[in-house]
């Protein structure tokens, strides 16, 4: 069982208020996704660091619940 696009997108938002949030499911299984989140919280991060704050609003289901993420971070301009 996988989680839907709803969820996500609901999960980084709660973590990072101000994200703009754009999830795309790739394979229509509810298992493989794209994300592209947009947020201040990430000025001044490393791209590594950027993604470790939406894993962690993502609270460990990545290689679970949630099998694959295809994942692109940005900073407002």
């Amino acid at each position: 069982m996988g989680m839907t696009a709803t969820e996500i997108e609901t999960m980084i938002r709660a973590a990072l208020p101000d994200a703009e949030v754009t999830i795309t499911d790739l394979a229509g299984d509810n298992d493989h996704y794209a994300a592209h989140v947009v947020s201040g919280a990430f000025a001044g991060k490393p791209r590594v660091a950027q993604h470790k704050l939406v894993y962690e609003a993502l609270g460990g289901r990545m290689g679970g619940v949630l099998h694959a993420l295809q994942l692109t971070t940005a900073v407002p301009n």
